[in-house]
């Protein structure tokens, strides 16, 4: 019996559950998030999008077969032709320009982040790759999720960032969070004890990572 996803999860149990509850998810949740600081999240996101499509285009290049090169590039088409416009037009409703956005700096928690995708996908291979954005396109999924079961999440009109959540439980974002969990199981399945190690190695560097942005939403640091 090979491993699968979940194992990954399991044998960072602790780092997952800072990521999934995080206090920036709590009050994303309670509806108590400062605006400023959901505002400033959006538009590091905004660029951390930019750099999650530079890693599919990594992921084509990693391919090995047709199937690997049309998922990879599907993936990125989805993107660029429709997250990151859909991306533009939310911060719009927040009152952040896509000429604000085009100029942002980047924080160094989505530099750190997003650098170590990328070098993990191009020092490694394809699972390696995959690997390092699972606490993102899993995790994003698992998080809406885990707010819609939480009794102090505040639903509707009354919450200014249920869109955000609705976003991520919704079907599209599900069907793609399983898409990516089927894949990974199917790979996972096929690696040693070994190899195994490495990849959560990579998961919890990548889990710590992603908890360091949320921090930085929290912060509204640079």
């Amino acid at each position: 019996m090979g491993y699968r996803f979940d194992d990954l999860k399991t044998a960072c149990k602790d780092d997952w559950a800072r990521y999934i509850e995080h206090d920036f998810v709590r009050q994303l949740g309670a509806g108590t998030l400062p605006a400023d600081a959901f505002r400033h999240y959006l538009q590091q996101d905004y660029l951390f999008l930019i750099h999650f499509a530079r890693a599919f285009a990594l992921a084509m290049y990693k391919s090995r077969t047709l199937d690997e090169l049309r998922q990879a590039y599907g993936e990125l088409k989805a993107i660029l032709d429709m997250e990151l416009d859909l991306h533009i037009g939310y911060c719009r409703e927040w009152g952040i320009s896509e000429e604000t956005l085009a100029a942002l700096p980047e924080a160094r928690a989505t530099l750190a982040y997003t650098r170590y995708v990328l070098d993990t996908g191009n020092r490694g291979d394809l699972l390696d790759l995959h690997v390092a954005i699972s606490p993102c396109l899993i995790g994003y999924g698992e998080i809406a999720n885990w707010l819609n079961r939480q009794p102090f999440t505040v639903r509707g009109q009354d919450n200014p960032f249920a869109a955000w959540i609705a976003m991520y439980a919704g079907d599209d974002f599900q069907q793609a969070m399983g898409r990516e969990h089927d894949w990974l199981d199917a790979r996972l399945a096929e690696v040693t004890p070994a190899r195994f190690s490495e990849l959560v190695n990579v998961f919890r560097h990548a889990t710590r990572l992603e908890i360091d942005f949320w921090q930085m939403g929290l912060d509204q640091s640079d």
